[in-house]
């Protein structure tokens, strides 16, 4: 009895587990090491990509035009991960052999145009001057006029493949960038074999899989991208898509096998990669997903709560277990794309930190520096005392008009305004658009007590999140990590290799929110209710073209900015 406790109090605690999530981003990939147990990161590298302009691949005749090479992201992956594995070994003495598991996010649509044996075609001697063999990347929106045919065909043809995307389909998105290839280089579409989403090229490449047939796509971009559901069979059946051009009916056939969560293994570690990568071979890579997607796991997604991602749009992304009807203008419902047994529901915004960055740099000339300043002086403002309001739409409006083609707007400028006034009137329109984005979600039945936001504006800026937090009239909170899109990846990696029962187990161990809350101040909210009825007229005429008539509406803004400065009407 007394050798078992004397060996009992010297047996040392079971050695740590760890895990590694992979970021694919627009600029650049991210690796981070997590450890299984609480989510503490302990090793992070990141890899800018080399090509083109800060990574992107561009055509002066057509600024619509984005693509990448695939190339950057192998060496990123090599780069990254191995960065990121000698943080850990100087940082915790970290083992390789201590990693069971990966997982990976990318941006999407970014599909990638590969030979039968899954490599790219922009590989090929033949192809390597010609930018449509590259990846199509997420924001080429060359595929304008292919978007909307597709739209106006499934309107007539196939309504419900709409009816969870918002009622429009999008020129980011794959099968319009598929069939606009198609259009414009018939001669290089003929040469290849199958369109593979970069979410799903990553976990092959890394598994060693060759072909396109044996990829196990995620549902993820499937879903949110490709219109599939399972309600119809998959993928938008081939009678649709030969109504659209036969050639893309052919298509369907090698990525047809039903798309799968990210507590699914979309294979396990090649041993060229393990090599390559100093990792045990044949450890679990869990299916890809979308960045917003993984990003809305590592800040810590459940009922309830909705995950802001906030950069230079925004990403809005809930999850419930309820069935969720068709919400007009939510461009995304789908099944398992967040966490496995779980609805997603994807909205989002198409600019905000571009909002703000136009604005300092484009007519301020300023840069970093500026907008720190004019952000102290617009926090020493009150709501309505500018006389400003303004519409988000700089870069269209995503949700929940789902309309590109409007303007953003700005009212009540005089010769008296100044740029920090200007600044905080865009800080409260887009968060004005962020409030109607939420009304919309919960006229059908989806409740939101919080708001957790990731991103590196909502973790600088408080102003920024105090006016969210008076407009919305809900606490906002901060996700704990900085990185929250690689500790989703990573999470996934946890998941398929069996740490945790479920995504909410995971996510309750491995990710958390910062201690400081941004809470609505009841002398605000009143103010913001009353902007936010003349926002609403706004949208109203500007976008749907209809009634209330706006002759009254620089003298209400007039009114409002001269009881917030305590000053007698003069209208």
């Amino acid at each position: 009895m007394k050798r078992a406790l004397e060996q009992k109090k010297t047996r040392r605690p079971a050695a740590a587990r760890y895990v590694i999530g992979v970021d694919f981003g627009t600029n650049s990939v991210r690796a981070l090491v997590v450890n299984v147990a609480n989510g503490a990161e302990v090793g992070t590298a990141v890899f800018n990509y080399p090509s083109g302009v800060e990574g992107i691949l561009l055509d002066p005749r057509n600024h619509n035009l984005a693509r990448q090479s695939p190339l950057d992201y192998e060496a990123g992956l090599r780069k990254a991960i191995r960065g990121a594995l000698g943080q850990a070994r100087r940082q915790v003495g970290l083992s390789s052999a201590r990693v069971i598991g990966l997982g990976v996010h990318t941006t999407g649509s970014t599909p990638i145009r590969c030979y039968a044996h899954l490599w790219p075609t922009c590989l090929q001697a033949a192809w390597r001057r010609n930018l449509n063999a590259y990846a199509w990347l997420w924001k080429d929106h060359t595929a304008s006029a292919e978007a909307a045919a597709i739209s106006a065909a499934a309107r007539r043809q196939r309504p419900h493949y709409l009816a969870q995307r918002g009622g429009a389909y999008s020129a980011e998105w794959f099968w319009a960038k598929i069939w606009h290839c198609l259009n414009v280089d018939p001669q290089f579409f003929a040469a290849t074999h199958a369109w593979i989403e970069l979410q799903d090229y990553i976990p092959a490449l890394l598994c060693g899989i060759r072909r396109p047939e044996e990829v196990v796509r995620g549902i993820c971009a499937a879903g949110h991208k490709a219109m599939e559901n399972p309600r119809w069979g998959g993928l938008p059946d081939e009678n649709f898509l030969a109504s659209l051009h036969p050639r893309l009916a052919r298509l369907r056939e090698p990525i047809s096998a039903p798309a799968q969560a990210i507590d699914r293994p979309a294979g396990y570690l090649a041993p060229e990669w393990a090599a390559a990568l100093g990792l045990p071979a044949g450890i679990p890579v869990a299916v890809g997903a979308l960045d917003a997607h993984l990003g809305a796991v590592g800040s810590g997604i459940r009922s309830g709560t909705l995950v802001k991602i906030i950069g230079t749009s925004s990403c809005d992304i809930l999850v419930t277990q309820e069935a969720v009807p068709d919400i007009p203008g939510v461009c995304g419902i789908v099944a398992g794309s967040v966490l496995p047994g779980y609805y997603g529901i994807e909205a989002g915004q198409s600019a905000v930190g571009d909002i703000f960055r136009w604005f300092v740099s484009n007519i301020c000339g300023g840069d970093d520096r500026l907008q720190e300043q004019l952000t102290r002086e617009a926090a020493g403002l009150r709501p309505g005392a500018s006389g400003l309001l303004g519409l988000d739409w700089h870069n269209g409006n995503r949700s929940p008009l789902m309309d590109p083609n409007l303007s953003g707007l700005l009212v009540g400028l005089n010769l008296h305004t100044s740029r920090a006034e200007i600044y905080r009137a865009w800080l409260e329109a887009t968060a004005f658009g962020a409030l109607t984005i939420i009304r919309r979600i919960e006229e059908y039945g989806i409740a939101i007590e919080r708001v957790v936001c990731c991103g590196g504006i909502a973790a600088k800026n408080e102003l920024f999140m105090q006016i969210y937090a008076d407009i919305l009239k809900r606490p906002m909170y901060l996700a704990r990590s900085a990185q929250a899109s690689a500790l989703g990846a990573a999470i996934a990696g946890a998941l398929v290799a069996g740490a945790y029962p479920s995504g909410p187990a995971a996510i309750a161990a491995m990710t958390g929110v910062q201690r400081k809350v941004f809470r609505p101040r009841r002398s605000q909210v009143a103010a913001y209710q009353e902007l936010y009825a003349l926002y609403q007229a706004l949208q109203q005429a500007f976008a749907l073209c209809g009634p209330p008539p706006l002759g009254g509406l620089m003298k209400d803004l007039l009114q409002l900015k001269a009881g917030a400065r305590g000053l007698r009407s003069t209208t």
